[in-house]
């Protein structure tokens, strides 16, 4: 065993090669099947589910451009960025029964931070890139992400309080979330305040992953791609591969916070099928996300113009969350469920 400052380094490198690969992996094949599924929701075909892979292997045989007005160094290394920071996300949520490889040195307000660095990224690869479509799409991008970071916040803060209103230490902690789900500490009213944190979190997640209606900083009836116009080859596989390990990420997150049961702790099994029948159910559970969360909101709205992106996630949905944070903290007001 090699450690260095008590840490078990071989433990660390080797699952964060196996998360990285299975977080590239799996974001091409969801957003295969994104596409697939939607595609039948309108009655079409779609493409196969495959179909990034072969685009990801087209644009990783073209050379990358630079634009003449661009800033090379910024512009290069913002897609690098937003795809490494997707994966760091990753490493701090649970994968099945896997525990998060740096479960111990993180907790939700970390991944909250870490949440934003991918969209940072192509806000300063679009700055960087010297185009007015680029500027215009970045611009919209920051506003899109003050916007949805409320009530992603809201939905964090009202279950790590429930946590803490039962007397569970370190309610902030993904490890504590997910031995401790919030439905088994909640009464009825803290029940119907969770379903409403998760119907925001639903909303959250295509503002968080710039899908429909939110991909207003793309927009590429408006802007021609928007903050990724100038991109191309290789630095436009990096960004397709970010935002396929950000939709694992964001779903993974969702699994964390509402869905952390795992198929062992109901039934008998040996270890090795334990771990399997587990990642099963979480994938199944990820698909469930992905499904409800991007797919068929992209499928039953068009896209917010920016003006209503603001006063959805500031007005609607921030008010929606403040409901829902008020049902959970009078249902341990009341003594309901499980209070310390």
């Amino acid at each position: 065993m090699t450690t260095l400052f008590g840490v078990d380094m071989l433990a660390v490198v080797g699952g964060t090669v196996a998360i990285t690969v299975f977080g590239l992996v799996t974001g091409l094949i969801f957003l295969g099947i994104d596409r697939k599924v939607t595609a039948h929701m309108q009655a079409r075909i779609g493409p196969p589910i495959r179909q990034p892979f072969r685009d990801l292997q087209k644009l990783l045989c073209k050379d990358s451009s630079v634009p003449e007005n661009a800033i090379p160094w910024l512009f290069n290394g913002a897609p690098l960025l937003a795809l490494a920071s997707s994966i760091v996300i990753l490493l701090y949520l649970p994968i099945g029964s896997f525990l998060p490889v740096f479960g111990s040195y993180g907790d939700l307000i970390l991944v909250m931070y870490l949440l934003t660095i991918p969209a940072l990224a192509m806000v300063g690869g679009g700055f960087a890139s010297g185009s007015p479509y680029a500027t215009v799409g970045s611009q919209r991008e920051m506003v899109t992400m003050i916007s949805y970071e409320f009530p992603l916040a809201i939905a964090i803060i009202a279950i790590a309080w429930r946590l803490s209103a039962a007397g569970i230490a370190d309610p902030f902690s993904i490890a504590t979330i997910a031995a401790h789900p919030v439905w088994s500490v909640a009464g009825p009213l803290g029940i119907i305040g969770c379903l409403i944190l998760l119907v925001v979190l639903a909303w959250v997640t295509p503002a968080e992953l710039s899908r429909i209606p939110c991909d207003t900083p793309e927009a590429e009836t408006e802007l021609a791609g928007g903050l990724l116009v100038e991109y191309s080859g290789r630095n436009l596989a990096l960004f397709s591969l970010a935002s396929g390990v950000k939709t694992v990420a964001m779903a993974s997150l969702a699994v964390a916070l509402f869905l952390p049961w795992n198929v062992s702790s109901f039934v008998a099994l040996s270890p090795v099928v334990a771990y399997g029948a587990d990642f099963a159910f979480y994938l199944v559970k990820l698909f469930a996300v992905i499904f409800f969360s991007v797919s068929v909101i992209r499928v039953g709205m068009a896209r917010f113009r920016i003006t209503h992106v603001v006063s959805v996630y500031w007005g609607y949905l921030a008010g929606l969350g403040l409901i829902g944070l008020l049902f959970v903290v009078l249902d341990a007001a009341l003594g309901a469920g499980v209070v310390a």
